[in-house]
């Protein structure tokens, strides 16, 4: 803003703005907002490419890799809570 309310943390985007922001950016708001998990993968440039090149898979194939993904982080997950 030319008035300089964005430096003065004056005026915020609203939640929806935000998400827009982060789905055109194909990122999360989390990232956005700074989490630090987010923030890893992509400051990581192994993973960084592996995500792109993800991103590169025909969605069919895509879809069956995040199925694994998913499988694998809830199995972590459940066995971390557990532990």
């Amino acid at each position: 803003m030319a008035d300089g309310l964005h430096e003065r943390d004056e005026v915020r985007p609203s939640i929806d703005v935000v998400v827009k922001i982060a789905d055109v950016l194909n990122t999360t708001v989390g990232y956005l907002l700074g989490e630090k998990n987010d923030a890893d993968a992509f400051q990581d440039p192994v993973m960084l490419k592996r995500l792109n090149n993800i991103n590169e898979l025909p969605q069919k194939e895509r879809d069956a890799l995040l199925l694994t993904i998913d499988a694998f982080l809830r199995d972590f997950k459940t066995k971390k809570a557990y532990a």
